[in-house]
């Protein structure tokens, strides 16, 4: 079973066209492919960053390309049902039980509502997901129908997540337009996205940090 592999699975794509239709109708910012392929890249980047085996990045793609599935059950506890519905797939994969079970177990606590990053799949999937803020994410519409969570993605014009291994530091840069969100209004939606990122980087002996145009923030 290989990463490949999922990217073309008729049912895992079948769910992110059902939630997509979804999420579009309760005004959400986008969780279709698009997010789920950069998650999974940003998540094997991170764990390559800090020296893990192909084996284990590999399964960190596979978990942050599934990890939105739940999103086609409900938005709400999406994290627990996209598990449930990503065990089933892997099931009938050649993957081992104990590598199906890290996947799922990362894909249901990677929501910050209650989720926590138990060994370096979860935690990679953590914040690759939670770093992922970018104007292209704001779902076509008027500006004028933004709520807060549009007019924060909207606002942020350049992202970079960076990794030091040597440093032992992940740093998530933003350039943010603040005449279309305020810090405020970003800290207030993503400060517990954000602090759940740095108790997943203590997985990796790491500390997270967040520049804002320039200047430290956490």
């Amino acid at each position: 079973m290989k990463y490949a592999d999922i990217l073309q699975n008729k049912e895992v794509l079948e769910y992110y066209e059902r939630g997509s239709a979804i999420l579009d109708a309760l005004g959400y910012t986008d969780h279709s492919v698009v997010h789920t392929k950069l998650v999974a890249k940003k998540a094997a980047d991170i764990l390559e960053a800090f020296q893990y085996s192909p084996e284990e990045i590999e399964l960190a793609q596979i978990a942050g390309f599934m990890h939105d599935i739940g999103n086609a059950v409900n938005r709400h506890h999406h994290a627990e049902y996209g598990a449930l519905l990503a065990n089933e797939i892997l099931k009938e994969t050649d993957l081992s039980i104990s590598d199906r079970v890290r996947i799922v177990s990362a894909i249901a606590n990677h929501d910050e509502s209650d989720g926590v990053a138990a060994d370096p799949i979860a935690a990679a999937l953590i914040i690759a997901d939670k770093t992922d803020v970018r104007r292209n994410r704001v779902r076509a519409k008027d500006p004028i129908l933004f709520d807060v969570h549009d007019r924060v993605n909207h606002a942020v014009t350049a992202t970079k997540l960076r990794c030091g291994y040597e440093e032992k530091r992940i740093t998530l840069y933003l350039t943010v337009d603040e005449e279309i969100c305020t810090m405020y209004e970003y800290l207030d939606i993503f400060l517990n996205r954000m602090t759940m990122c740095s108790h997943a980087a203590r997985i990796f002996q790491a500390t997270f940090s967040l520049k804002v145009n320039g200047q430290k923030v956490l």
